[in-house]
């Protein structure tokens, strides 16, 4: 897994071998933030990065000058790799939760420019993401929620839901707020 750009570019994060998570790839990721460049400022943003894994995203934001990342994962493999990866890059705006995202969502009263969620492929309640933020209120009126899921996953219905955009077996849908109809 490496930094695709910004002040960390090149940089090489290896997460532990025992882990089941599936790190996004280089290419969906380069695609990923190529367009998140193009759309919308990186630097001094707020993210929240749920089931951030082995932190490969989180660590993208911040290399492009995000303000704060609040990685949330529940696997304590991977919490403890996302710590001690924080700890010996010296990145003091990366704060590392462990915790259920879920949980999470119904508990964190910050507020964030974006959301990205990147839960396993399997897990049957990641359709209910784009509510639960919704609910939360943790998005920013002009932010931006991504979720990254599997390509037999169709996240279209929901009123926020903009684009997917498909990277072979890897789709990220993107979810803006919208102003409620009366």
């Amino acid at each position: 897994m490496r930094i695709v750009a910004g002040r960390f570019k090149g940089m090489r994060i290896q997460p532990p071998k025992e882990i089941t998570a599936r790190p996004t790839t280089d290419f969906a990721k380069e695609a990923l933030f190529n367009i998140l460049q193009h759309s919308i400022p990186l630097e001094d943003i707020r993210v929240l990065d749920l089931f951030a894994g082995a932190g490969g995203i989180s660590l993208e934001f911040l290399s492009r000058g995000a303000a704060e990342v609040v990685s949330v994962e529940h696997d304590h493999v991977l919490y403890s790799h996302l710590l001690r990866t924080a700890r010996n890059m010296g990145i003091g705006n990366w704060h590392v939760v462990k915790a259920d995202a879920f949980a999470h969502l119904r508990t964190n009263r910050g507020r964030y420019d974006v959301i990205f969620a990147d839960p396993p492929f399997d897990l049957d309640s990641t359709p209910q993401l784009p509510a639960l933020v919704r609910e939360s209120g943790l998005l920013a009126p002009d932010g931006l929620l991504l979720v990254e899921h599997y390509k037999r996953l169709d996240l279209g219905n929901d009123p926020w839901f903009d684009v997917c955009r498909k990277y072979s077996n890897i789709h990220f849908s993107f979810f803006t707020p919208k102003p409620e109809t009366p």
